[in-house]
């Protein structure tokens, strides 16, 4: 990495980690989904502001003292939130409602009670266990508070009566239809399930989920297959898969950070061929996640009529894609593909999707969209999102320095976890 690199990144994940500085309510911790007035708090926004903290000062963008405060306040707010079943709680049976009100806490919405968010916001609270580890007071009460919240969740209650974990529950209606089957973000669900001491899911719910994968070949490329980038980095941001393999990546003599490295491969490949035409796709213009839109619309650009989408979860090669690009979810690759994220994140920079914008990228831009007033770039979203900022200023220290991956795999919760759903080798041993 040159110098120019270095300082690029150290400069985007600055303005990055500002999110959680602006966008965090003083008074409980939470963290407001996405830069708009008016909108709620995102949990898994939450435990990422709570992994990000501990970067904040090892990189000098916060004191440890503001830091210890932050995250005692949001400790503290879920350990004294209203917790039960009634539809303005903002938790229930250890979960949390996946949108809450900045200043109430209480569910917004009507959102449900989210299994993965929760696990996200679970991983943030054990990432703090495992920083703050200072003989004082306050850092005492961080690990107290974070692991009696892990504690309390009932991962057996939200299977269902079935081996899948279920995506959620309301007070209105019951458990959601769905389960997390097949590769995708709740990976850390079942290792952060798997490992609880407390309400642990049982071996065969990992199993469950993982009967269900895809292996493909796309482009020469074979890999366990998942469309958009963003299933490819989340659970990636707290766990090192590095050379640690569960009993399906052992037959393919894999593992899942190089699956990470494929399907971000694809990617690139993906947008080099471009096959439906969009603007500006190229070896370095590529990122297509679950991301903000420009529709929901349909236009004629250049004589080809365009559907256009709002936020959606898309993805490559198979779509959807509408010719929305996320240079958030290409710096959540940096630990993977270094060599093809780097040029194309100082293609980014020289398109200038930051300018003006307080919080490094905005979320994602449209180049085949027209905009009004008109950009060079098409479209841009005017937001920046808690669940991008994130993993760009976690993952480029992860690539740096190993830092927040080092942090959690002292965890035991996750050790075990990862052990009962059958991984060896590498760092477990």
């Amino acid at each position: 990495m040159t110098p120019e690199q270095s300082q690029l990144l150290r400069t985007l994940q600055e303005d990055s980690f500002r999110y959680f500085v602006h966008q965090t309510h003083p008074a409980n911790g939470l963290v407001r989904d996405k830069s708009r007035e008016g909108w709620p708090a995102s949990i898994a926004a939450v435990g990422l502001a709570l992994a990000a903290y501990p970067v904040g000062v090892e990189r000098g963008f916060m004191t440890r003292a503001a830091a210890v405060q932050r995250t005692l306040t949001t400790l503290r707010f879920f350990a004294d939130a209203p917790h039960g079943p009634e539809p303005d709680a903002t938790g229930h049976k250890g979960f949390y409602y996946h949108f809450l009100d900045m200043k109430s806490g209480r569910r917004a919405w009507g959102s449900e009670l989210s299994s993965v968010d929760s696990a996200f916001l679970f991983a943030g609270m054990l990432a703090a266990v495992a920083y703050f580890r200072q003989e004082t007071a306050e850092e005492d009460e961080i690990r107290r508070l974070a692991d009696a919240l892990y504690r309390k969740a009932d991962w057996q209650w939200m299977q269902n009566g079935a081996a899948a974990v279920s995506h959620g529950w309301t007070p209105e209606k019951g458990f959601l239809r769905y389960r997390w089957y097949g590769y995708d973000e709740a990976l850390i669900i079942y290792l952060l399930g798997l490992g609880s001491p407390t309400h642990p899911l049982p071996v065969e719910s990992y199993r469950a989920w993982a009967s269900t994968y895809k292996w493909k070949k796309i482009y020469g490329i074979e890999f366990l297959y998942a469309g958009p980038l963003f299933i490819h980095q989340l659970s990636h941001v707290w766990i090192d898969f590095r050379g640690i393999r569960d009993a399906f990546m052992r037959e393919r003599d894999l593992d899942y950070f190089e699956n990470s490295r494929r399907a971000t491969l694809v990617q690139q490949q993906y947008a080099i061929r471009n096959p439906r035409g969009f603007a500006h796709y190229d070896a370095c213009c590529w990122g297509i996640t679950a991301s903000d839109g420009p529709g929901p619309k349909t236009l004629k650009v250049d004589g080809v009529e365009r559907v256009f989408y709002d936020y959606i979860a898309r993805g490559a090669p198979f779509g959807p894609d509408d010719g929305t690009l996320a240079p958030w979810a290409v710096v959540a690759s940096l630990p993977f593909a270094p060599e093809i994220v780097l040029p194309t994140i100082q293609n980014y920079e020289r398109m200038n999707l930051e300018a003006a914008f307080a919080y490094g990228y905005k979320a994602s831009f449209n180049p085949t969209c027209p905009a009004q007033p008109e950009h060079e770039h098409g479209w841009v979203s005017p937001y920046n999102f808690g669940l991008n900022q994130g993993p760009i200023v976690l993952m480029i220290e992860n690539h740096c320095s190993d830092f927040l991956w080092s942090l959690m795999r002292q965890c035991p919760y996750l050790v075990t976890g990862l052990r009962r759903a059958g991984f060896t080798g590498g760092w477990l041993e």
